[in-house]
């Protein structure tokens, strides 16, 4: 049977998740997303003559975007509103009718609001990522986005890790993005821990998903939103609010 608690006795590794779990920029990513795809909804609405429907935070956002590498999102969200464009190249010049170029749209974005230093830590996971370590466990990050490495160190937690597994880490290695427990396997392997060993904390639910279908030992879903009930169909074996519930 599956645990539904956290026991500093019966784990080796805890694999988290950044953005949403220990530092608050999903909220930065989510309002990134969204200006990026309102202006090219609204491009193609007034081209086509259709009615302008603007992509939301609370449905699009989650069911299609969320911990899932930059492309997939786009992908995923077009296909969810009917429309289809070409991959396009990742090194071009930026070009708002490719997925590549939709892309590198909100990744400009979304360095513009990390440029502005407005970006912090959640202090609850921060604590609760020392009391881990502080029982001999050992901690990873493993995030979709391709700027992981920047923002913990924008917000001083670079040194609380012992691996990261980034998108660059994904793109160089050619892992599959979450739901596929892809990248969370690397980092165990990295650690040298076993799955069943380790724990996985992720907020979205394609990280759950990842987590759940990983074999690991527990899935930690941190609820930012007042959905719990998504993260435990999802997967999650516990939901909480704020790491920080789990300290003694």
């Amino acid at each position: 049977m599956r645990p539904t608690t956290f026991d500093v006795d019966r784990f080796d590794a805890v694999l988290f998740d950044l953005d949403g779990v220990l530092t608050a920029t999903a909220k930065v990513h989510a309002a990134s997303w969204k200006q990026m795809f309102d202006a090219f909804l609204r491009r193609r609405a007034r081209s086509s003559g259709g009615d302008f429907v603007p992509f939301e935070i609370d449905t699009d956002y989650k069911l299609y975007v969320d911990g899932r590498p930059r492309h997939d999102g786009v992908r995923r969200f077009l296909q969810s509103r009917g429309i289809e464009l070409q991959p396009g190249d990742p090194d071009a010049p930026r070009n708002y009718d490719t997925v590549a170029g939709l892309g590198k749209h909100k990744n400009g974005l979304f360095q513009q609001a990390l440029a502005t230093g407005d970006i912090e830590a959640y202090e609850g996971s921060i604590a609760f990522v020392h009391y881990v370590r502080s029982h001999r466990i050992r901690t990873a990050v493993v995030s979709s986005s391709h700027n992981c490495q920047s923002v913990i160190e924008a917000v001083g937690i670079e040194n609380l890790f012992d691996v990261v597994v980034d998108g660059n880490v994904a793109q160089r290695l050619q892992l599959a993005g979450k739901p596929a427990p892809d990248t969370f396997l690397q980092a165990a392997e990295l650690l040298e821990i076993a799955p069943a060993d380790s724990v996985v904390v992720e907020d979205a639910i394609s990280g759950v998903q990842a987590g759940s279908a990983g074999g690991f030992g527990l899935v930690i879903g941190v609820d930012r939103s007042g959905g719990p009930e998504s993260l435990s169909r999802s997967g999650a074996d516990l939901v909480v609010s704020d790491l920080a519930e789990l300290l003694p």
